[in-house]
């Protein structure tokens, strides 16, 4: 028998019968069950395929062993991230199969109401978590899990799998590393079927075995035969062992064949055909049956039966799956759909009106490093992930200090890995906890905008996951920071359904707002301006309160123009009204706080009040969030509209790095000028 650490030149562990030691004939033939129902299942889509009533159909023929056996050798409690062979991980968890079957053809009452095909789904009812297209992305989400496990205090787990090509992508080694540093129990799970859709393993790695890698990252690495049943019990069994005690993650490399194309309409041409004639050879279903038959525990015409009880019941589900109608929505079901309600009733502040606030001055840092406290304090399911936040309290010392009050199981510094840490956050909201991942720089977000944009923000939309995480995100210029550290980032999100964008301009939304995006439970994205941290002061309650996401407000009442703006623009608006109004002119400023949604009516009503409208952001002019609110006004206000929509924004160039420079990109010694312009039309 093989052992849980495996020696990478270690021959893989071959099949023989006496691996049927150790499991009674009961549970042998329970798992004969379990590996041949699937098989069958596949058999009957690929007829359906060829029938034209399945549109799309990943085969995981031959490779059902490694499913089947993971299933098995886990608790029903513990995580699996499948991906697109892996039919038998949603058999294994006892789905409906009527449901799933409906699922996989696209037809109402499946488990995403006809929003996602085949595996791309997940029910954490089963404690599955389903898969994007974009290889590698999930394995950070099973370091979420596992960390998730380890913060209750559980003895779960999480099983990523993977294949071959996907361990070249960089969340694969994000995630592993971050499993190896933190002793996550996370099995990371490669089948290595010999190609990546046509390229073969000897095009994608240039180690002997990808658990090779294994060592590279301190962690044990397991060679397994993948067409061996029990072989895969054994082996996930001991790497399940080791993880719920403590010992960390194992990479685990199953070897295996595809039988057929990577997807059907892929076809097989470029594999050589004797590849076929040697693996078929080593059908997993084939050698369990050998073993079976040979030790008298199933005979060929037992097998026989079962097989065809198996089909009279796939049949029947396939018929009454069939039979189900087509998804049917509205625009307005569509829409609804797209957010999580709030868990709990958000955005009520307590707040007086404008002008009013009271409390202590603080600084916008201030306001935000208070926030964040009161919310670690407020719920021990917060949790705070990024570079270099612990002892040395982030780049902006925005959480100095939060290790005595929460410890560093709670404020964690992780490796330079921003879409792993993001993937990260996305397994912890899913397993309950709300964590919060701070961009050293908002820059650097592009790195994980991925996991933005295609995981935490499709998610409820896709099967209806509850996605809480908060993406804290330093932005802005005005420092002479260069091209790479005074990005504005609000334009590549603001396009992203599912996602929240907030951008507040003083201290006392900052903090309101956050708190907001803390209980909103859906992923938002806290814009904060690092030129705001220490120059703007303003009075902040000391008590938690919330602003809601979506509310802007009139920082200056006008009556001749309105300046719609956000973050640093606010103060520069504020200061050219100021400068009109000597001149005789009332200038309005909208402070529009979020960015995604926005709030269309205080927009419209202003500029229906007051004639012109100026739209006003830092960033570049072209494509810029500004146009979005330009055209809304167009199009909504223009009745009411005495001069074109005037939209200012930075010069189409990156961000300098000289301040003189950076002066120029600026649109703020432009914004007086342009507001005199659109005065005098």
């Amino acid at each position: 028998m093989s052992q849980v650490l495996i020696d990478p030149a270690r021959p893989v562990v071959p099949a023989n019968p006496v691996f049927v030691k150790g499991f009674s004939p009961d549970e042998l033939c329970g798992l004969y069950r379990e590996i041949l129902f699937p098989r069958l299942i596949e058999e009957k889509m690929l007829v359906l395929l060829r029938q034209g009533k399945l549109s799309k159909w990943f085969s995981g023929i031959g490779q059902e062993a490694i499913s089947t056996g993971v299933v098995a050798a886990i608790e029903k409690d513990d995580w699996i991230l499948p991906m697109h062979r892996n039919l038998a991980v949603f058999t294994g968890r006892g789905l409906d199969l009527v449901r799933l079957l409906r699922q996989l053809m696209g037809k109402d009452g499946g488990y995403s109401k006809g929003r996602e095909r085949s595996f791309h789904f997940g029910t954490l009812e089963h404690h599955i978590v389903g898969m994007i297209s974009h290889l590698g992305s999930m394995l950070p989400v099973a370091c979420g899990l596992g960390l998730a496990a380890k913060l209750r205090g559980k003895r779960q787990i999480a099983v990523a799998f993977t294949g071959d090509g996907a361990t070249s992508e960089g969340d694969f080694h994000e995630a592993v590393n971050l499993a190896a540093v933190w002793k996550l129990p996370v099995l990371f799970v490669i089948e290595n079927n010999a190609y990546g859709l046509s390229t073969h393993v000897s095009e994608q790695y240039a180690c002997t075995d990808l658990i090779d890698r294994a060592s590279g990252y301190g962690i044990p690495g397991v060679v397994v035969d993948g067409n061996d049943l029990l072989a895969v019990i054994r082996e996930v069994q001991c790497a399940a062992f080791r993880a719920r005690a403590g010992d960390g993650p194992t990479l685990m490399e199953f070897k295996t064949f595809r039988m057929r194309g990577h997807e059907e309409a892929s076809g097989t041409a470029y594999i050589p055909k004797h590849l076929f004639e040697t693996w078929s050879k080593k059908d997993p279903i084939l050698r369990l049956e050998t073993q079976l038959f040979e030790n008298h525990i199933l005979t060929p015409d037992q097998a026989a039966e079962i097989r065809l009880a198996m089909k009279e019941r796939i049949d029947e589900a396939v018929d009454e799956a069939l039979a189900s109608a087509e998804p049917v929505s509205t625009a307005e079901r569509e829409l609804a759909d797209v957010y999580a309600p709030p868990a709990t009733e958000v955005g009520k502040s307590d707040l007086p009106e404008l002008g009013r606030e009271s409390g202590p001055e603080a600084r916008y840092i201030d306001a935000i490093s208070q926030g964040l406290r009161q919310a670690m304090r407020h719920s021990d399911r917060v949790v705070l992930l990024g570079q270099d936040i612990g002892e040395y309290g982030g780049a902006f010392k925005v959480t100095a200090g939060f290790i005595d009050e929460f410890g560093k199981e709670r404020v964690r510094n992780t490796p330079i890995i921003e879409s792993g840490a993001i993937g990260a956050a996305l397994g912890l909201s899913l397993d309950g906890f709300t964590p919060m991942v701070e961009m050293q720089f908002g820059d650097f977000i592009s790195c994980g905008f991925n996991q933005i944009a295609n995981n935490l923000a499709k998610k409820h939309y896709r099967w209806g996951a509850r996605v809480a995480v908060v993406i804290r995100c330093p932005v802005g210029g005005g420092m002479g920071a260069g091209p790479f550290h005074s990005q504005n980032v609000e334009a590549w999100f603001t396009h992203v359904a599912g996602l929240k964008v907030v951008a507040p301009a003083t201290p006392v939304d900052a903090k309101g707002l956050l708190l907001a995006a803390f209980e909103d439970g859906n992923p938002v994205l806290f814009l904060e301006h690092k030129f705001l941290y220490r120059s703007v002061k303003g009075p902040v309650p000391e008590h938690y309160y919330t602003i809601p996401i979506g509310k802007g407000r009139v920082a200056r009442e006008g009556r001749d123009a309105t300046i719609i703006t956000y973050h640093a623009g606010v103060n520069w608006a504020l200061k050219a009204a100021e400068e009109l109004g000597r001149e005789g002119k009332d200038v309005e400023v909208i402070d529009l706080r979020s960015l995604l949604p926005w709030d269309k009516d205080l927009v419209l009503a202003s500029v229906k009040k007051t004639g012109r409208a100026l739209v006003l952001h830092e960033a570049p002019l072209t494509g810029g969030y500004g146009a979005e609110i330009a055209a809304t006004i167009g199009q909504e206000a223009f009745e009411w509209l005495d001069a074109p929509v005037t939209r200012l924004g930075a010069l189409d160039t990156p961000v300098p790095f000289s301040k003189l420079l950076e002066e120029t990109f600026s649109p703020k010694a432009r914004l007086l000028p342009a507001l005199r312009e659109l005065l005098r039309y």
